[in-house]
C-alpha cells in the first residue's frame, strides 16, 4: 500500500480494518478458551451419551479431536478475517464481498454448534460493526464496481 492509497483510505475503512482484527482475536480465544476447558465439553458429552457402546475414553477422545479441529478452523478463520479486511482496506470490493460470507458462515456455524456466551458472541459482533462500517454509503465509492472487458 503507498503512501498516496493510506492518505485516500476512508477512516471507516481503517477502523473496520482493526475491527476485523479483534473479531479474529475474540473467535480463536473463545475457541482456546474451550480446547483449554474441554473437561466441562466431555461431561456434557459423557451426560448426554444414549449409546452403551460409546465408553468414557471414547467419548473424551472423540471431543478432544473434535475441539482440537474446531480450534485449528477457529484459527483459519480468524487468518482469513484479516487477510481479507486487509484486502478490502486497499479497496477490493470482493474482498468486503467475501468478508460478508466469512461472518455469515461463523455465525451458522456458532448456532449450530450450540455456543453462546461472551467469548463466543464477541467475535461475531466486533466482526458486524466492522462489517456495517464497510457498506456505509460514505465509503461506497472507495469500493467501486468492477465492469466485464469483453474480448
Amino acid at each position: 500500500m503507498t503512501e498516496e492509497t493510506e492518505q485516500a483510505t476512508p477512516t471507516e475503512v481503517k477502523v473496520s480494518f482493526w475491527l476485523w482484527v479483534v473479531a479474529a482475536v475474540f473467535t480463536v480465544a473463545a475457541f482456546v478458551s474451550l480446547f483449554v476447558l474441554r473437561q466441562h465439553f466431555i461431561d456434557e458429552q459423557v451426560k448426554n451419551n444414549a449409546d452403551p457402546k460409546a465408553t468414557v475414553d471414547k467419548i473424551a477422545n472423540g471431543a478432544t479431536y473434535f475441539l482440537l479441529a474446531m480450534l485449528i478452523g477457529a484459527v483459519v478463520m480468524g487468518c482469513l478475517f484479516v487477510l481479507f479486511a486487509y484486502k478490502a482496506r486497499e479497496g477490493t470490493r470482493s474482498a468486503r464481498t467475501v468478508l460478508t460470507g466469512l461472518l455469515i458462515a461463523e455465525a451458522l456455524f456458532l448456532i449450530l454448534f450450540k455456543r453462546t456466551g461472551a467469548a463466543f458472541l464477541f467475535g461475531p459482533l466486533f466482526g458486524l460493526i466492522a462489517l456495517l462500517l464497510m457498506y456505509l454509503p460514505k465509503v461506497q465509492p472507495y469500493f467501486p464496481k468492477v465492469g466485464r472487458q469483453l474480448p
